[in-house]
């Protein structure tokens, strides 16, 4: 009887150990796909950044209160198209830049299309009204918040009435050509299944755009450590 609870108990135990050796195994997999996500959107930005006179104005950046990349999107069709793709955000906060959230990217278009296109997407978030619809639980580009085609080189009208006034400003890339783009009827929804898989059950987007990168994986910091190497912290902005 003796010898049999010994069993009993060395099986439960393996069992046990079983169980949680393939849990952790599935959400470093899991994990190991978001970490991919955030290193693919610190790439575009570090390649569109080294981009002489074709990059980003550091002075738009330095104002900009949340940056979304989103790398390869798809945009397929056939007399009927749409775009698909995945992204990751970052935020400031008081000690750089938030720990990354993940979000959905899609919107139809009509007419005659044929073939397929991949394209990098950047979004940068001008203000707070930006930033609201960032936090909100699904928004449309040009219907829920005003968004314009960002200029591009160190010498570009950063301060012209569109730009100025937009809440968002908008870029693509593709082929190796990168401009600004006026990206209507997009709609971005957070990423409900890479949000569980980073940070848990029901944490929302909103809490982790508003938290120091360092509450996130080590393996998932790579999109906000590369926005706080060309636009650090905005120190006046702060006192």
């Amino acid at each position: 009887m003796f010898k049999r609870s010994i069993w009993t108990t060395t099986m439960a135990i393996s069992l046990f150990l079983g169980v949680t050796a393939f849990a952790q195994e599935k959400v470093g997999k899991r994990l190991e796909d978001e970490a991919e996500q955030s290193s693919k959107a610190a790439k575009v930005l570090r390649e569109i950044m080294g981009t002489p006179d074709k990059e980003i104005p550091e002075d738009l950046l330095a104002r900009a209160e949340c940056v979304a990349v989103f790398p390869s999107v798809i945009k397929a069709g056939f007399i009927v198209g749409g775009r698909g793709g995945r992204g990751v955000a970052s935020c400031r906060t008081g000690a750089g830049w938030s720990a990354p959230a993940y979000f959905n990217l899609g919107g139809g278009s009509f007419g005659l299309q044929i073939g397929a296109e991949a394209t990098d997407f950047v979004l940068l978030f001008m203000n707070s009204e930006g930033l609201d619809s960032l936090l909100s639980n699904k928004f449309t580009l040009g219907a829920d918040a005003s968004v314009a085609a960002g200029p591009v080189g160190r010498a570009a009208g950063a301060d012209t009435d569109a730009v100025m006034r937009a809440k968002i400003l908008s870029y693509s890339r593709s082929r190796g050509l990168f401009a600004g783009l006026e990206l209507k009827g997009v709609v971005i929804t957070p990423d409900e299944g890479d949000m569980r898989d980073v940070y848990g059950k029901e944490v929302k987007t909103k809490v982790v755009l508003k938290q120091d990168k360092d509450a996130a994986p080590a393996s998932v910091r790579e999109f906000p450590a590369t926005l706080n190497r060309y636009s650090a912290r905005r120190v006046k902005a702060e006192k």
